[in-house]
């Protein structure tokens, strides 16, 4: 397994900062009372990073030479465009729950949605169609993200008053 680059870890921990703080806000504040808002920072960001997770495998697909050569796409690289939309499209619907209807709900659609996509990613990875040492790197990040999430569901939550 190829080692990731230091800045790539560096940035990926980085990206965990917001998902751990809104998480120990969320318990600790938590414990106080309902926490204004904080369902909905925490489903804004997480939305955030799910549509990241698509746009990864966009990139994947779009480094080819040609992304739309004569004899069309292979079958990885549709997959890959698929897979770069669905967990935007997901994440979307799981903002628009979280806020319309209640953030538990949200917060857990979130949840399903990367649990979801590092399975997808599992599967492409043991095919050798990621990079060797993407999947074990996502896979640690994920975990903490899942965790945060549910820490937050754990919070007593007030919904979202538009």
């Amino acid at each position: 397994m190829r080692p990731l680059s230091p800045l790539v870890i560096f940035l990926g921990i980085g990206g965990l900062v917001p998902f751990v703080t809104l998480a120990m806000a969320a318990l600790f504040w938590g414990s106080l009372g309902p926490i204004t808002h904080i369902g909905v920072a925490m489903l804004a960001y997480g939305g955030c990073i799910l549509s990241f997770l698509g746009a990864v495998h966009w990139g994947l697909a779009l480094e080819q030479p040609a992304i739309m050569p004569a004899q069309g796409l292979g079958g990885i690289n549709r997959r890959r465009l698929v897979l770069g939309v669905l967990p935007s499209l997901w994440a979307w619907v799981a903002i628009y729950a979280g806020v319309i209807w209640a953030p538990r709900g949200g917060i857990l659609m979130e949840m399903i949605g990367f649990l979801l996509v590092l399975a997808t990613e599992r599967a492409a990875y043991r095919k050798g169609a990621l990079p060797a040492g993407y999947f074990p790197f996502r896979a640690l990040l994920t975990a903490v993200v899942v965790l945060c999430l549910a820490a937050c569901l754990s919070a007593p939550l007030q919904p979202y008053t538009i």
